[in-house]
């Protein structure tokens, strides 16, 4: 029983310390040694819980998209209409951001894109698929604009949001909460219809 806790205790704390290596300079920045180090343990340990670096990197991603989809997405439909729920999601991505800035620094300030497995890229696309979703509904309904597609809209939308706050963390700007509110509603003008309905 003692050897199960230790175990699932030295896993978790080369998840944490690999969380935080790849936050600071990325996963080809980091090495496998540095992130033993940082978790207290020998670099042979990792590699009895995880055979190469880029399973670590995936077990990592997945485990904090799944984190990060039931803080945005979990009881957003309580929200009615589309502009209050709009500003409700768009309200959470910033609190997860201020939240959790090694996670989120790690999911969307990085290109994954030449290691995740098939199993990382299914779940990114789950976890945008009720936003992405929604943006379907309401066009459907007439509150969105019609010359662009939803797929579209919601790239501009996530574009703008991770910029901003990458604008932030290069010391571009400070973000105030208001400033935050106005580029949600910024965003979500840019997603409506020019004529009524708008929520």
């Amino acid at each position: 029983m003692t050897s199960s806790i230790t175990s699932t205790g030295k896993r978790a704390a080369i998840l944490s310390a690999a969380l935080a290596a790849f936050a600071e300079r990325g996963v080809n920045g980091v090495a496998v040694p540095e992130i033993a180090t940082r978790a207290g343990v020998g670099t042979g340990t990792i590699y009895r819980y995880f055979p190469n670096k880029e399973a670590l990197v995936n077990e990592l991603y997945q485990e904090q998209k799944r984190y990060l989809k039931e803080e945005i997405f979990t009881g957003l439909e309580e929200f009615d209409g589309g502009r209050e729920r709009f500003a409700e999601f768009w309200r959470r991505l910033a609190a997860f951001a201020r939240a959790h800035p090694e996670a989120y620094r790690f999911l969307e300030l990085q290109d994954h894109r030449p290691y995740l497995n098939r199993s990382s890229r299914e779940l990114e696309a789950h976890v945008l698929a009720p936003a992405l979703d929604q943006m379907r509904r309401l066009r459907t309904a007439g509150v969105l604009r019609a010359d662009a597609r939803p797929e579209v809209l919601m790239a501009l939308v996530w574009g703008a949001f991770v910029n901003l706050f990458k604008a932030e963390r290069s010391g571009h700007l400070v973000l105030s909460e208001s400033d935050i509110t106005a580029a949600g509603e910024a965003c979500w003008q840019m997603c409506v219809a020019a004529g009524p309905p708008s929520g």
